[in-house]
């Protein structure tokens, strides 16, 4: 960012000449990865007997990989590396034309390196995910919706749960530290730009090769496994399940990229006088989060890589008969598989925690214990995993150590829980969409920590596991708290975002329509577990047909909801009422920039005096 540094203030728009780099968007991406995929199946088509399985997967699995590739090169991800490389690295001018400026609505459609456009990026494509998962999510329950339902067939309804799990999985692992990690985080902490922007650019272009990857399944014949594609399940499946191994690979490379370049950027790029006590708390969320998902998410991609070896080249590592063993890759799994909870919960909590003390207009109750609380649940995250496995037979005699732990991480949490309500006591908040996010919040995170409880003892777990009762409770801890923390943190941030405010009668429509269809979907499926309902079936008894019906009215509820939401989104966004620089009256950095927010952020470096949350008390 040292050159662009100079480069600020009124300018005309660059447009370096003879320069290839003008002449690449997401265009031109798509055109040399369809041209890259092309060209690798029809060569290795011609070379490997693709009516062989073990071929076939070598060769769809080398075409997913090489359009990843040649998107990237079509969209120019590696001409600033290659650059570099041969000795002549980018002119300032091409800097400032690959950072977008002046560009107008295109810089959002090339690899652009301003790290607001990256985050407008993601958030759209979190919505399309979301969009995507949710209109699965609604297929599934419409066919729930009596026993014997024949909306869809049986196969089609098996690709759709796994399907379903993995887009929403993967969505809300990115729903708030994509679009406001990126966008709002650096502007919090007095940066000029992340640590290193063109890093930050491939983090979102990578991701977004991997959804067509993953969309691609579709017509591969689907995935039969479930989002967790346990082996040698997995092993076995058809040609589908090449395109969620090749898509889980290329997002596991999207957030490392993304996590290294987060905490560079919050530890050697804070303003002058922002010490540790004076960062807000969403930034040490966010922090904590992809710092639990560096080390944890390899495990997910080292199991995909073992799974395609398995399924391509033969080899053995989830096969008995030859050596190998499933319980390799359900340990994988699930030692990403729960600390993934707590990547996905971190950012939703510490986007309530910054909330709360702007609509309450009082300190943040406990910023220590607060910190205790994200450190206690980032630690004992990865102690916890087998118990995901209580009833699988493996190591029965540690099955008391992992119900200890998990158990244990419930006091944490507390922690978090009683600087939120700390902050609220005695308070007069001021009940704006945000801060109803807040209560939403508390109950959602409330009901899921104790249902959560039930399943962490193994007499309980024995007789629940596997039951609907198990779906309701990670959807209130996963959609119910940390998509409302993630919704808050739009309706907070949306002004300074788009320069606009978000349709207030919409929003408020929205936010009951969706709160209320939750509470009565997974009411229903907590009755119907604690009936002895199984997950992931096609069809069921007639004495869970009421429980059923009744989460699907609350599943349309929820539709309607969101759909209701996205229309604000876009209709504010450029009919909106105009808005203050600071709406909130909040103290972070974010709210003393102009809309559009420069290129650079500051035309000044600020100097921070005071902490976040000081309401009511002098500055320190």
């Amino acid at each position: 960012m040292t050159t662009l540094d100079q480069h600020v203030g009124t300018r005309p728009i660059p447009n370096p000449k003879n320069s290839l780099i003008t002449r690449l968007n997401v265009g031109t991406g798509l055109i040399v990865g369809i041209i890259f995929a092309i060209a690798t199946y029809q060569g290795l088509a011609k070379v490997l007997d693709t009516s062989v399985y073990h071929l076939h997967n070598q060769v769809l699995l080398a075409t997913m990989f090489m359009w990843s590739i040649g998107f990237l090169v079509g969209i120019g991800a590696f001409i600033g590396p290659i650059r570099w490389l041969i000795g002549k690295d980018l002119t300032a001018e091409e800097q400032l034309y690959m950072a977008g400026d002046g560009q107008g609505i295109k810089r959002y459609f090339k690899y652009c390196t301003d790290h607001k456009v990256v985050g407008i990026q993601y958030l759209w494509g979190v919505i399309a995910m979301l969009a995507v998962g949710g209109i699965m999510a609604m297929m599934i329950r419409t066919n729930l919706a009596n026993p014997g339902g024949k909306f869809i067939t049986p196969s089609v309804y098996n690709s759709l749960v796994g399907l379903h799990g993995i887009t929403m999985i993967i969505a809300l692992i990115i729903v708030a530290t994509g679009p406001f990690g990126n966008f709002i985080m650096p502007i919090m902490i007095g940066a000029a730009d992340m640590a290193f922007p063109r890093l930050n650019a491939l983090s979102w272009w990578v991701l977004f090769t991997a959804i067509p990857v993953l969309c691609s399944a579709w017509f591969l014949g689907g995935i039969p496994t479930g989002w967790t594609a346990y082996a040698p399940l997995s092993v076995q499946a058809g040609p589908g399940m090449n395109a969620f191994i090749a898509a889980i690979i290329i997002f596991a490379v999207s957030t490392a990229v993304a996590g290294a370049n987060v905490t560079a950027t919050v530890v050697t790029m804070r303003a002058k006088g922002m010490t540790w006590n004076r960062v807000p708390i969403f930034v040490i969320g966010a922090t904590t989060s992809v710092a639990l998902a560096i080390p944890a998410f390899p495990t997910f991609m080292l199991s995909m890589i073992m799974t395609a070896m398995d399924r391509s080249f033969l080899t053995g590592f989830f096969d008995a008969n030859v050596g190998g063993t499933g319980w390799l890759y359900a340990h994988l799994f699930w030692i990403m598989g729960h600390p993934e909870v707590y990547v996905i919960l971190l950012p939703g909590v510490a986007i309530i925690m910054e909330v709360v003390p702007v609509f309450v207009r009082k300190p943040l109750f406990s910023y220590t214990a607060a910190i205790v609380g994200f450190a206690g649940i980032t630690g004992l995250s990865i102690l916890v995993w087998a118990h995901h496995m209580y009833i699988s037979g493996w190591m029965p005699m540690l099955n008391g150590p992992f119900m200890v732990t998990t158990e244990m991480i419930s006091v944490p949490t507390g922690l978090i829980f009683l600087v939120i309500l700390g902050t609220l006591w005695n308070g007069k908040p001021w009940l704006k969409v945000p801060m109803l996010g807040v209560y939403a919040f508390l109950w959602n995170m409330l009901v899921g920590g104790i249902t959560g409880l039930y399943l962490s003892d193994v007499p309980a777990d024995m007789y629940l596991h596997g039951s609907m009762y198990v779906t309701a409770h990670f959807h209130y801890t996963l959609m119910g708290a940390a998509l409302t923390g993630a919704v808050a943190g739009l309706s907070y941030w949306y002004p300074k975002m788009t320069g606009h405010m978000l349709h207030e009668r919409a929003s408020y429509i929205s936010f009951w329509l969706v709160q209320i269809g939750f509470q009565i979907l997974y009411l229903g499926m907590f009755i119907a577990g604690a009936e002895g309902q199984p997950r992931r079936v096609v069809d069921y008894a007639q004495q869970f047909a009421t429980s059923n019906m009744v989460s699907t009215i609350g599943a349309y509820s929820i539709g309607i909801g969101f759909i209701i939401l996205l229309w604000a989104v876009i209709h504010s966004w450029r009919h909106g009422k105009i808005a203050p620089m600071n709406p909130w009256g909040a103290k972070t950095l974010e709210w003393t920039v102009p809309y559009p927010v420069p290129l650079v952020n500051f035309d000044t470096p600020p100097v921070v005096t005071s902490d976040p949350y000081g309401y009511g008390r002098s500055a320190k």
